[in-house]
């Protein structure tokens, strides 16, 4: 009778799967531990007869000794496991993992938005060095030498030399490399100039001390202030939406004359009109309208400074930021959000790329 009992745990200490932790564990309750079946017919021995006590204590130790074995076994093979380096079998039957898609970023997207536009229209684009002298980035623009933007609260100075006409400075807007193009090239002109610009100021929600801009340049004869317009109007229908409308208002830039801020509505006045804001006055501010940047005829003086005819040649000029547009664009409430590299940020523009 005993032998049998033997027999039929050996049986099962032989097919026992351990192939997790808790299968392991249950093993080891089962067998090895105090309270197992084995403990069980070790507690039982008193009750064989004398003369068989000592072949059945040898077989029984024997089954011990097994379920030691496997146990011992199933554990190494589990903490080989874990600490290997060697990967899993491949199992060709399985499907196939989805390769997930990287995210652009939402600057480069309305960048690219932005320079497809105006390529429809001719304009090619300029770029030009983000460390600028005196002259590209504030005299050849008009400005006197007395002008705010020159102060140090606006301008990022690398070397300043008091007196004299050659600072050095990170450029303060992309209109240095409208004086380049206008220096090198003989009109007919027609190019935009996106790049990054750095100006002196606090850090805030709507303001950075550094941003993106895109200006836009026309050179040629008989420029006037109708093709600008037009030019601005098809700009923000294209980008914004068909039912887009384009308000100008009176303003000064020392580098245009007549100069005007660009404003676009927002739907707020005639909701769904526009999918800009969607008739919340968080962006307008109640007013229906929304700025997106400034533009005017090229100054003669301008034209003259950079071996332009005047008396020839009329053009204009027009800049925004990208950051402005790309905020109106998505709804996004914080300029910060695009330099802080923000995975949750970035993810959500993954579709669009």
């Amino acid at each position: 009778m005993m032998k049998e009992k033997i027999e039929a745990v050996r049986q099962e200490i032989v097919s026992a799967s351990i192939e997790t932790p808790a299968q392991l564990e249950e093993f080891r309750i089962g067998y090895v531990g105090r309270k197992g079946k084995v403990a069980d017919l070790f507690a039982g021995l008193r009750d064989v007869p004398a003369e068989d006590r000592r072949a059945v204590g040898q077989e029984l130790n024997e089954l011990k000794q097994l379920a030691q074995q496997r146990f011992d076994e199933g554990k190494a093979t589990m903490e080989q496991g874990q600490t290997s380096d060697v990967p899993p079998p491949l199992d060709l039957t399985l499907p196939v993992v989805p390769k997930e898609l990287g995210a652009r970023h939402p600057l480069s997207l309305v960048r690219d938005r932005i320079v497809e536009v105006f390529a429809r229209i001719g304009f090619s684009v300029a770029e030009g060095p983000e460390i600028e002298d005196d002259w590209h980035n504030f005299s050849a623009l008009n400005f006197p030498p007395d002008h705010p933007a020159r102060d140090m609260q606006d301008t990022f100075f690398i070397e300043r030399n008091p007196g004299q006409d050659n600072d050095i400075a990170l450029r303060t807007h992309t209109s240095s490399v409208q004086v380049r193009m206008m220096e090198r090239h003989k009109p007919p002109i027609r190019m935009i100039m996106p790049g990054r610009v750095f100006r002196n100021e606090a850090i805030s929600a709507r303001a950075h001390c550094y941003f993106h801009q895109v200006e836009g340049l026309y050179i040629a004869e008989n420029v006037s202030m109708a093709d600008l317009k037009q030019t601005l109007y098809y700009f923000a229908r294209e980008m914004f939406g068909p039912q887009t409308q384009v308000r100008f208002r009176p303003s000064f830039f020392p580098f245009t004359e007549p100069s005007a801020e660009i404003d676009i509505s927002c739907g707020l006045r005639q909701p769904g009109t526009c999918q800009i804001c969607g008739g919340s006055e968080n962006i307008c501010k109640g007013t229906g309208w929304i700025e997106i940047g400034g533009a005017g005829m090229v100054d003669p003086n301008v034209l003259s400074n950079c071996g332009i005819d005047p008396e020839r040649y009329t053009g204009f000029a027009f800049g925004m930021g990208i950051e402005r547009i790309t905020m109106i664009k998505y709804r996004i409430s914080d300029i910060r959000l695009f330099s802080e590299n923000d995975v949750r940020f970035l993810q959500q523009f993954t579709s669009l790329g």
